[in-house]
């Protein structure tokens, strides 16, 4: 029985390991810089070129080529030529040439631009202007639709959850005014009309009223919220104006810690994503180095071997297209754009993931421990029966109300609801000493009590009847001196798709699923057998839970995630090597210390994440895979000569807008 006065405490204590846990790949948070022009999309400077620029280049570059091709008279000097290109290699140029002495500033030699920079300088060096000008028009205007492509994808997410209204209807002193929200206070009371978004957290003032929370959610069904409850921003009302009274100030509502989150997210790399980082820094260098070696060896072949014809001109051009070809861009640019794909399919299905390494980690998964109240029950208990001995009825809720109304756990709330409905007014207990995980200790008119669990009784001794001690249902049990005075019987139920959320995760081959609970053994294996679960641990702690984890751990090719409710997990959340909070929404422990939020309270929405995960592993493999292999392609011929600096940039360019083309396609994915 998960009946736990002091688990919000474990919870707090849960923080300090979360932010040593997360998860031993987590410490990338440093800005790698990106070789890509335009594409720090982390920091949200993009730099997009105006569409003039490469216009007017490539109108200089056409007009050119026709009139050398016309034999225009005036045209056929090369020094009219030379500065007929040159005037439409600027435009396009001087950017490239801005970006790459930043890059030498920063101490980094060999960046994309360098490549670029090089490879055209070299082309007018050999008289291949048209060629020299069309390398940066052509790099240009695949940066420009890349850019398109990548703030897509980016946007999706913002558009998503920055759905925070712009003005909120606030009254004061009987009189509605229109203000931001940011200068409404806490504790004043806002109008939300029919049809309008929530812009602060807060409690409703009005009835009851109906709300749509799929930006928060990603659950489509609207959801009847009741007077002295609390609503989100981002949620809209549906049926009628209702009053809220304010209780988060604008920055620290709900879906402005989920948007800070979502964005903060592309901070935590994947290790696929570190190791390009990596790839890229070293395979450039030697990319350099290749390309001079093209130019140098055949000259010193040529020493050696008289009959071998060495043209500079031709060898320098195989060594500048051999350059323009190996640019890392298309890797650069698609795999963080993968990851970033993916957050964003998940963030529209509800479903947060703190990281690029989490959706990386997911699809590792091979067993799930769950917790069982409120994670795959609703932790809604009702009550099935109430028992007294030696005490009559009334004493016994009297007691029972006493002891459980300052709890907020599910059990105890169930409790409260139900003595109170029944009439019962609170005794006056006194040295009342909360006993963690097994109830409470206290004394009542010179007489000791007990209110807890059987592990409380077993304690003290506690002589139990025997209907009790074979009863499936979760009892909360009252001794009066040592001696049994009477217990009320309560029962969860499952939530509607945990079923459903099982046999899902199973089909994707996680055998191993676990029920982690509180609650007595009888009672786990009960909903354990019912879900088609494996293993059931009963009567455990939270700390029992956390050596549970610890355990599977230690086995030898094990990967855990555990999915908890998120109130007084997180310390298990944080020892997993996925935490995955349910209905994480409004619970700070959730938030600091789970790697995965399922913002809907449906387990089913675990296999979902793993599909995702999966889906985006196969798109940057594919991306990482296609890109190489092409790029490897179009460099043997570049450096066998048969490849020109046309097609070079063709090749660069087109691999580049493939692969973002495969990463955005996540975002048109349907997921279960």
């Amino acid at each position: 029985m998960e009946h736990n006065h002091i688990e919000e405490n474990e919870a707090c204590e849960g923080h300090c390991h979360s932010h040593e846990h997360h998860h031993d790949h987590d410490h990338h948070h440093g800005h790698n810089h990106c070789h890509c022009h335009g594409h720090d999309h982390e920091h949200g400077e993009d730099e997009h070129n105006p569409i003039w620029v490469p216009l007017l280049s490539f109108i200089l570059l056409i007009t050119g080529i026709a009139l050398e091709h016309t034999n225009v008279s005036w045209f056929s000097e090369k020094k009219i030529q030379l500065i007929w290109y040159v005037l439409a290699f600027l435009p396009v140029g001087i950017p490239v040439a801005k970006e790459a002495w930043e890059a030498i500033r920063e101490k980094d030699f060999f960046s994309e631009f360098t490549l670029m920079l090089i490879a055209s300088i070299g082309a007018f060096f050999i008289g291949e202007y048209p060629e020299a000008v069309a390398v940066m028009l052509f790099y240009t205007v695949g940066e420009m639709l890349q850019d398109k492509a990548v703030s897509r994808a980016t946007n999706d997410i913002n558009q998503l959850l920055d759905t925070r209204p712009s003005h909120a209807t606030v009254i004061r002193e009987g009189v509605r005014l229109e203000i931001p929200p940011q200068q409404v206070n806490v504790g004043e009371t806002i109008e939300v009309k029919a049809g309008e978004r929530i812009p602060l957290d807060g409690k409703i003032e009005s009835e009851e009223a109906a709300f749509d929370t799929s930006a928060l959610t990603g659950e489509s069904i609207p959801q009847n919220i009741a007077q002295g409850e609390t609503v989100l921003a981002g949620m809209i009302c549906l049926n009628k104006p209702t009053r809220i009274v304010v209780t988060k100030p604008y920055d620290q509502s709900e879906l402005s810690r989920i948007l800070e989150l979502v964005r903060d997210s592309a901070e935590k790399k994947a290790p696929t994503e570190l190791f390009i980082r990596k790839f890229a820094r070293i395979y450039t260098p030697c990319v350099i180095l290749l390309a001079l070696l093209i130019v140098a060896l055949p000259a010193i072949a040529a020493i050696f071997l008289p009959a071998f014809e060495y043209h500079f001109a031709e060898w320098l051009h195989r060594g500048l297209v051999f350059l323009v070809i190996s640019c890392p861009c298309a890797l650069v640019i698609s795999i963080p754009l993968g990851y970033y794909g993916g957050i964003g399919a998940a963030s529209r299905l509800g479903i947060l993931f703190k990281g690029g390494n989490h959706l990386d980690a997911i699809t590792k998964v091979n067993t799930i421990a769950f917790d069982k109240t409120g994670t795959l029950t609703t932790g809604k208990f009702g009550i099935n029966g109430i028992h007294h001995k030696e005490i009559d009825r009334s004493t016994l809720l009297g007691i029972l109300l006493a002891a459980e109304e300052k709890s907020n756990h599910p059990i105890a709330q169930a409790i409260v609801r139900y003595t109170k409905e029944q009439g019962a007014t609170p005794l006056s207990l006194s040295n009342i000493q909360e006993i963690a995980g097994n109830g409470i200790e206290a004394d009542w008119e010179g007489q000791r009590i007990l209110v807890g669990n059987a592990k409380l009784m077993q304690k003290h001794g506690v002589e139990m009847p025997e209907e009790a001690e074979n009863n499936v249902d979760t009892s909360i049990i009252c001794a009066i001196n040592g001696q049994y005075a009477g217990e009320v019987q309560l029962s969860d139920t499952l939530k509607e798709d945990s079923q459903e959320a099982i046999r899902r995760l199973h089909k994707h081959g996680i055998k191993d699923i676990r029920l982690l609970s509180g609650d007595k053994k009888k009672t786990v294996e009960h909903f354990a057998q019912k879900l088609g679960i494996g293993k059931a641990h009963g009567e455990l702690l939270p700390q029992d839970k956390a050596q549970v984890i610890e355990t599977i751990r230690k086995e030898e090719n094990r990967f855990v995630a555990f999915v908890g409710d998120g109130m007084n997990d997180a310390p298990v959340l944080a020892l997993s090597h996925v935490g995955i909070a349910m209905g994480g929404l409004g619970s700070d422990a959730a938030i600091e210390s789970a790697d995965i939020i399922l913002q809907t309270d449906q387990p089913s929405k675990l296999a979902t994440a793993i599909e995702i995960g999966k889906a985006t592993q196969r798109i940057v493999k594919q991306n990482i895979i296609g890109s190489i292999g092409a790029k490897m392609v179009v460099m043997l011929l570049g450096a066998l000569g048969f490849a020109s600096l046309w097609a070079a940039v063709f090749a660069d360019v087109g691999v580049a807008l493939l692969a973002v083309l495969n990463a955005v396609r996540i975002s048109t994915m349907k997921f279960e």
